[in-house]
């Protein structure tokens, strides 16, 4: 399996950190709203479009560099034609807290206290692929 890619810090641009690292692998606007996705439950790539509203080209170009670092893993679930899903990694459920952090912020300093959908969007229960209970 493939692992998460050790970046040397000093390899990075500007102030070399962990978090510049991190942020190597799922900085981009729509990794870690696919990787939201899987975390709710949604293997499959047609899911994974519907919940994030990515464009297809860009939801297919996250799932291989999520892969790739092993964030995400591709479970053949058809042969004749080939499909594929895809499931949270150690590394991949690594990031629920960070997942977490993001909702909380976000409801408090991106979006309107009067949004009337503001309410669904408390802390979430995700789905741990790995098991078929939910994360604490």
């Amino acid at each position: 399996m493939p692992t998460v890619p050790l970046a040397p810090l000093a390899a990075l641009p500007g102030r070399p950190c962990p978090m510049a690292a991190s942020l190597e692998v799922v900085g981009e606007r729509w990794a870690l709203l696919v990787v939201r996705e899987v975390a709710l439950g949604q293997h499959r790539f047609s899911g994974i479009v519907a919940g994030t509203g990515a464009p297809r080209d860009r939801v297919t170009a996250r799932l291989r560099s999520l892969v790739a670092a092993g964030v995400l893993e591709r479970r053949q679930y058809q042969s004749g034609p080939d499909r594929f899903d895809y499931h949270l990694t150690d590394a991949g459920r690594d990031l629920l807290p960070v997942l977490d952090a993001l909702v909380g912020w976000g409801r408090v300093h991106a979006v309107h206290p009067d949004d009337p959908d503001l309410p669904r969007h408390r802390r979430r229960r995700w789905v741990d692929p790995a098991t078929p209970q939910e994360s604490p």
